[in-house]
């Protein structure tokens, strides 16, 4: 065959081997998940927030910062920089780009394997005969160039690369729901830390009243004007309320850790904890700039379980691409010689197709495709638990927001009627009109009065922090030199050539995976 012949022919089966690389693609296409409920749902309760419209939105993207509270914000910015589990959120997308690059190899030649040998063999004669006649000494080489190209016939290799091109926005949108998650967490444990101390603050100062009261009984019950049950009662309630710190206190420094360790510290001191809070912030929510069905679709969580369905659906047709032939291009490029012979060193050229065909697997293909496709029934239904979750998420936290805010309106004039009622049985017991009872029973009231008041307020705080964690507030778009330390990727790029996989930038968003043209138009 002349040289020219070859090449055409060469072209032609390149030619071909193209074109069947575009032929077919197994395997159903990527189907949104239908929540046939979730159009017509609408709370009731959010029309009571805000109905003149008058507050401005908050930016969902950090809903923290309308607290004005410093230390708060400092916190959340410390957590974003060296919380472990955020940080494991950031290398799955690293590992699940480097996947997505794993399957992307697989549509170009799968075998480009060069190989080569040397030798020196030396041949002597032992025994009879004469010396050295069958002594024999040469060297040999061999080399080769093996080339192996799997044709995409059936899309095995496209659904891969769907399958873990759907897992890489999973993995991005899992990133962004553990900064959801992360948020929502500083911010409770903080105002349960600042709740824990005013309730500290509201103990010491009413035992100093019961303090008081204590040694007035003490001095009465010395000049023989009152019983000893009176100077024993007021004792009694005296060291109850003391009591009570220590388990506040305990309380406090384990809320403490908690933060610390969202925080990637050990246990113990925090600067940002150092001032104190005079009074909690009060708990307001700006009006909604779109319906709750809309918002809750845009939640991380519901986003990532969504990718989860479309990745494995992919995963069907790699399954199905085993019920045919696998068509494959093979060439070879041998070069081989030694020093005995005496013509030309011999240079081998073999192209041509290949297949391969599993007839008989006894069910193992069938049951495959029968695994993967219960596979993505599982993440369907996961993906209706999500949004099942996420909207009884979102009407929990609004149903809190509003009851504790009628809550604080009784507790308020709750707390007034307690403190007036102390001061009258102050003034009637040192008139002679009241006995002492009736001063300790009042001092109770307002000890417990106050702190309800003060509990109710920083249920009303964490009711607004849930609220923004069931929408799905309080994330970013990372970029990817953010996802890990300075330092993490240096011992990354030291102990491995990532390329500019840690550099490349990520998609600029991750919305949620859509339905093939083909499938929307059999709807």
């Amino acid at each position: 065959m002349s040289r020219t012949a070859f090449r055409v022919r060469l072209a032609l089966l390149l030619g071909a081997a193209i074109l069947m690389q575009a032929c077919t693609t197994l395997g159903p296409d990527y189907r949104e998940p239908d929540v046939d409920w979730l159009q017509a749902w609408q709370p009731d309760l959010y029309g009571q927030w805000d109905p003149d419209g008058q507050r401005p939105p908050p930016d969902a993207a950090f809903w923290w910062q309308s607290f004005n509270d410093p230390a708060l914000n400092r916190l959340i910015d410390a957590a974003h920089a060296a919380n472990p589990t955020l940080r494991v959120a950031g290398l799955r997308i690293l590992e699940a780009r480097a996947r997505l690059g794993i399957a992307g190899s697989a549509l170009y030649p799968q075998l480009q394997q060069l190989t080569g040998s040397a030798s020196y063999v030396d041949t002597r004669s032992h025994g009879g005969g004469t010396p050295g006649a069958g002594d024999t000494s040469f060297g040999a080489y061999q080399a080769g160039f093996a080339f192996g190209w799997e044709l995409d016939f059936w899309g095995r290799f496209r659904r891969g690369v769907e399958s873990a091109d759907a897992a890489f926005f999973a993995s991005i949108a899992n990133q962004q729901d553990a900064q959801v998650l992360l948020n929502a967490q500083v911010a409770d444990l903080y105002f349960t830390f600042r709740t824990l101390e005013l309730r500290i603050g509201i103990a010491r100062e009413n035992a100093a009243i019961q303090k008081r009261s204590y040694d007035i009984t003490q001095k009465v019950f010395r000049s023989g004007e009152a019983s000893e049950l009176d100077l024993q009662q007021a004792r009694t309630q005296y060291l109850a309320t003391l009591a009570t710190i220590p388990e506040l206190q305990l309380a406090l420094t384990r809320t403490r850790n908690a933060i610390g360790g969202l925080l990637g510290r050990p246990p113990g001191e925090l600067p940002e904890l150092a001032v104190p809070l005079e009074r909690l912030p009060a708990a307001e929510v700006g009006r909604l700039q779109d319906t709750p069905a809309r918002l809750l679709m845009r939640r991380p969580d519901v986003r990532a379980a969504a990718w989860q369905v479309a990745a494995q659906s992919a995963q069907i047709g790699v399954a199905e691409a085993d019920y045919y032939p696998a068509i494959s291009l093979l060439g070879s490029l041998t070069w081989s010689g030694n020093s005995l012979s005496r013509s030309a060193d011999t240079t081998t050229l073999g192209i041509g197709p290949g297949l391969s065909w599993n007839l008989f697997d006894h069910g193992r293909i069938a049951n495959n495709v029968r695994l993967q496709d219960v596979r993505l029934q599982q993440l369907i239904e996961q993906y209706q638990i999500v949004v099942l979750q996420a909207a009884r998420e979102i009407d929990d936290a609004a149903v809190s927001v509003v009851k504790t805010a009628e809550q604080a309106h009784f507790l308020g004039e709750s707390v007034k009627a307690a403190r007036r009622s102390l001061h009258l049985a102050n003034a009637r017991y040192r008139e002679g009109y009241a006995d002492f009872q009736r001063v300790l029973d009042a001092q109770r009231a307002v000890f417990s009065q106050t702190e309800q008041e003060l509990v109710n307020q920083g249920n009303q705080v964490a009711a607004l922090i849930d609220l923004y964690r069931a929408l799905g507030g309080g994330w970013v778009q990372t970029p990817v030199d953010a996802l890990v330390p300075p330092r993490t990727r240096e011992q990354m790029q030291q102990r491995s050539d990532w390329g500019d996989l840690l550099t490349a930038p990520l998609p600029a968003a991750v919305p949620m995976p859509v339905a093939s043209e083909s499938e929307v138009n059999d709807e």
